[in-house]
């Protein structure tokens, strides 16, 4: 039977490896947390990890049956994907992976593709009832505004344009930008919610985290909130038809009248997940028992509010022969 754990593009992923590896061991379970990396040497998770397994890029031919392989190889149960780029692939082939006994923790295709573009995350917003922010025509623009990639990861190429002088040539011929109404940081806070789903599609858990400061695109201090939101995603998003797993949601809110717009949803662990799992929010548990235990996990908010992350660079160290 298998039993074992991968944890694919692994990188900086420390502890989320450790969070499994952990949680395994206070279930009474005896598996491997494994990873992969294209570069095993310089991935620090690949360190904690059992073993760091090298693989092709995620958007190589041969990758999928790279990663099935691995997974027979290894008793190798549930795949934990972490980057934005292997997800479309990973959804595509859950099927191949179900009938080797391997649970692949994303959701279906259509949901991973709706994520994927976030002009088809805004209309699934509308949808569910989630307010987003306005659409600009770059042609006749209103100041301030911002400006990113419809397909974007990592705060990348994003712009924050306050007037017609900024408004650049090459952003205004850039073929990937939305163009959208500036939400004011100094009335909204920022947000990312980490939600858990079931096999049942339905929500399990759902943990909204301030995010105080960010770095490279990713929570570096944070403070978790049990605030209107909570209710608000609940109430919205209690059953998502195809989801599975973990999602983070972005989102800005303003706590004096409640007011929410909805940026983008990463179907997916996020990076700064780990503020939740302190927060005693164990969505790997819920994993575990799901899929290996064959458990049903109910709807909880029993985490512990207010509570505060702050993160520094810690090193990993080998001595190569």
């Amino acid at each position: 039977m298998n039993k074992n754990i991968l944890i694919t593009s692994a990188g900086q992923r420390v502890t989320l490896v450790e969070i499994f590896q952990k949680t395994a061991k206070e279930l009474g379970l005896d598996s491997k947390v494994f990873t992969t990396d294209m570069d095993p040497r310089l991935a620090p998770a690949g360190y904690v990890s059992d073993h760091c397994f090298t693989v092709c890029r995620c958007t190589a031919p041969e990758y999928i049956d790279t990663l099935i392989d691995l997974c027979k190889e290894n008793e190798i149960a549930i795949v934990v994907p972490t980057i934005d780029t292997e997800l479309l692939i990973l959804a595509k082939n859950k099927q191949r992976f179900e009938k080797e006994g391997i649970h692949v923790m994303v959701s279906d295709e259509e949901f991973i593709a709706i994520c994927r573009d976030k002009r088809k995350t805004s209309d699934l917003m509308n949808k569910l009832g989630i307010d987003v922010p306005a659409p600009i025509d770059k042609y006749h623009p209103v100041f301030p505004m911002f400006a990113k990639p419809y397909d974007g990861s990592l705060s990348t190429n994003i712009h924050f344009i306050k007037n017609q002088e900024e408004l650049t040539e090459e952003i205004l011929n850039d073929p990937k930008l939305l163009f959208m109404e500036y939400i004011d940081k100094n009335e909204f806070k920022e947000f990312t919610v980490d939600m858990f789903y079931g096999k049942d599609h339905h929500v399990k858990g759902i943990v909204p985290r301030e995010r105080i400061k960010i770095r490279a695109g990713e929570i570096n201090k944070g403070i978790t909130r049990k605030n209107y939101i909570l209710d608000y995603l609940k109430e919205r998003m209690e059953y998502v038809p195809g989801v599975i797993g973990t999602i983070c949601i972005q989102l800005f809110y303003r706590e004096e009248d409640n007011k929410i717009y909805g940026i983008e949803i990463n179907p997916r662990f996020g990076g700064g997940y780990p503020l939740s799992y302190y927060a005693k929010a164990n969505y790997a548990e819920h994993i575990l028992r799901e899929y290996l235990l064959n458990e049903q996990v109910d709807y909880s908010d029993a985490w512990i509010d207010k509570t505060l992350m702050l993160r520094y660079d810690k090193d990993v160290i080998v001595y190569e022969k």
